[in-house]
């Protein structure tokens, strides 16, 4: 009995011995890496986490919004003609003469439905000089479109469909976005019918490009080709902040570079089109040109940004104030701004609205107060007929 205890407690004794040992190692094996084990507890990084599978519920709720545009206008042109054709031929032999007539003109955009009473925003350059608009909505209706103001200087126009509970986009914010978001853009390229493409937000407030006179273009890589004007640019909450507008094509196609107009501008302009069916811009009364660091060194100021102002017009808001030539406006209500973001800001303000200047005034900074006016009408100043041999900028 004592014999067979002793060899008990012999196996027992070996047995606590080896789970000694493994605890043991255990326990030297966590002393010398919590690293890992805190590593390995951590959680995915956030793309890998928030990454959806699918952008199909977000698509689902935006596509019925997304209309394709189909416009008519008459355009002149000619025909050269042999010497039969020529009805001067016995008096002037051999001229080519050339008969002017016209002929109709089809071209093809997207639009985005914005409201459930029928109002759609679109491009300017899909609708202009239309005499007849045909908007076909993704349930294959269509519809005979209402201009209800255009706005050349952003490329934006606003129609009207006759029409009621109509699906529609939420209007986003384009201050919101963030460079590296993903966008989806929709319309009908190559008249093709509705498609999806998907990008990332490139790049937020490009502009002089010479394809509009206002310019602060979100970028993105979702492919935007012919017949996607119009459409829209959305985000991941289906929400509308952009309307596409333009490529980067030097060749024709598609280089993975597209611009949208903000819908915080296009938003802006859409607001006064609906209620007086054309934009009136405030303005300051000042021709003006960026601030360089080479500039500055020659003006003899420590600031290498702002506005220089080059000219001011008689008699206008500017020169109410008392502003100067080469005096420098270095910030518009506190914020810091430059020769192409002082011009946005204030034309797509109210005329009569009261504005602080940071002006810099015979070296010495000092605050300016101008009440704006209404800008004077003009051509706009912006040209791109799609040639791009000769604009590298096209709208698609």
């Amino acid at each position: 009995m004592n014999r067979l205890t002793k060899s008990q407690l012999g196996i027992v004794a070996s047995i606590m011995l080896l789970v000694g040992a493994a605890v043991g190692a255990g326990a030297m094996q966590a002393g010398h890496a919590p690293a890992a084990a805190v590593s390995a507890a951590a959680p995915a990084v956030r793309e890998a986490a928030t990454m959806p599978t699918t952008f199909a519920p977000v698509v689902k709720s935006v596509l019925p919004a997304v209309v394709n545009i189909s416009s008519s206008k008459m355009v002149k042109t000619g025909f050269p003609g042999g010497e039969g054709d020529n009805p001067f031929g016995n008096l002037f032999p051999g001229f080519q003469f050339q008969m002017p007539q016209q002929r109709p003109q089809t071209a093809e955009g997207s639009g985005v439905i914005i409201s459930s009473d029928g109002y759609v925003m679109t491009n300017n350059h899909v609708v202009d000089g239309s005499t007849e608009l045909k908007v076909t909505l993704s349930d294959k209706r269509q519809m005979t479109a209402k201009v209800i103001g255009t706005d050349a200087k952003t490329d934006i126009a606003l129609l009207k469909l006759d029409a009621k509970d109509l699906p529609f986009v939420k209007l986003g914010s384009s201050a919101d976005v963030e460079v590296g978001d993903i966008a989806l853009a929709i319309g009908n390229p190559f008249g093709i019918g509705q498609t999806v493409t998907m990008g990332i937000i490139s790049a937020k407030g490009r502009g002089g490009f010479g394809i509009e006179d206002y310019e602060d273009f979100i970028q993105t890589d979702a492919s935007i080709n012919p017949g996607n004007s119009g459409g829209a640019l959305i985000d991941m909450k289906g929400e509308l902040i952009g309307i596409n507008t333009a490529i980067l094509s030097p060749n024709g196609g598609n280089q993975g570079v597209g611009f949208a107009v903000p819908i915080d501008m296009a938003r802006q302009v859409m607001t006064q089109l609906k209620e007086h069916g054309s934009v009136t811009r405030a303005y300051i009364g000042v021709t003006v040109r960026d601030v360089t660091p080479e500039l500055a060194a020659q003006l003899g100021i420590k600031s290498d940004n702002g506005a220089l102002i080059v000219d001011v017009t008689p008699d206008g808001p500017a020169d109410k104030a008392g502003l100067h030539k080469d005096d420098v406006i270095v910030s518009l209500n506190g914020k810091r701004v430059d020769q192409r973001g002082l011009r946005l800001a204030t034309a797509l303000m109210t005329p009569g609205a009261k504005v602080d200047l940071g002006v810099i005034h015979a070296g010495s900074e000092r605050s300016i107060s101008v009440n704006l006016g209404t800008m004077p009408k003009e051509q706009p100043q912006a040209s791109n007929d799609g040639d791009g041999q000769r604009n590298p900028y096209r709208r698609p």
